[in-house]
C-alpha cells in the first residue's frame, strides 16, 4: 500500500491563505490566476480570494487515472485558454500538487512567450517534480488524500 498524507479541510484553509501570503511577501502581483483543473480548482479559488484577484482562468489537464497511475503524458482538454487572453499578463498558475511536475510544465510552457511572467503555487510539492514551484505550502513524497477527492463519486457504478 502506498504511504499517504491526508489534507483536512482546516489544513486546506490554512494552505490557501499561507500560499497567498507567500506571494504577497515575495512582492509578486499576479494579474490573473490560472487554475489547473481539476485538482487546482479549489486551491486557485482560495488563493484568488486571499489575493483579491478576480481574474481567474482555467485549463483542464488530464494526467492521473488513479492512485499513482497516470497517462504517458499530460493532455490539455478543450476548451484550451486562448493565449490572447493571457497576453502580457503576470500569471500565477495554481494546482494542488507538483508530483512529477509534468502537468505544471505543460501549462507553464503553454504560457511561455505569451505572458509577462508566470509563477507556480501548489499546496504540495514532491521531490521528484521536474518543476520547482515558487510557492509551496508543504513538501512530501507521500500520496496525498485531498478532502475533495478522497471519497468515491456519488454516481452509482
Amino acid at each position: 500500500m502506498t504511504e499517504r498524507e491526508t489534507l483536512t479541510w482546516d489544513d486546506f484553509g490554512r494552505a490557501g491563505r499561507e500560499l497567498a501570503q507567500q506571494v504577497v511577501d515575495d512582492g509578486y502581483r499576479p494579474d490573473l490566476i490560472l487554475a489547473i483543473a481539476r485538482g487546482g480548482l479549489l486551491p486557485a479559488g482560495a488563493v484568488s480570494y486571499a489575493l483579491d484577484v478576480k481574474n481567474l482562468h482555467l485549463v483542464n489537464v488530464e494526467f492521473y487515472t488513479g492512485v499513482d497511475e497516470r497517462l504517458d503524458l499530460p493532455v490539455m482538454l478543450p476548451p484550451v485558454p486562448q493565449t490572447v487572453d493571457l497576453s502580457g499578463a503576470t500569471v500565477l498558475i495554481v494546482d494542488d500538487v507538483a508530483d512529477t511536475g509534468a502537468t505544471l510544465k505543460l501549462v507553464r510552457d503553454y504560457c511561455e512567450g505569451h505572458v509577462a511572467e508566470a509563477r507556480c503555487a501548489v499546496i504540495y510539492e514532491k521531490p521528484r517534480s521536474i518543476v520547482r514551484c515558487e510557492y509551496v505550502w508543504s513538501r512530501t513524497d507521500k500520496w496525498i488524500n485531498f478532502p475533495w477527492s478522497s471519497r468515491p463519486s456519488v454516481i452509482p457504478a
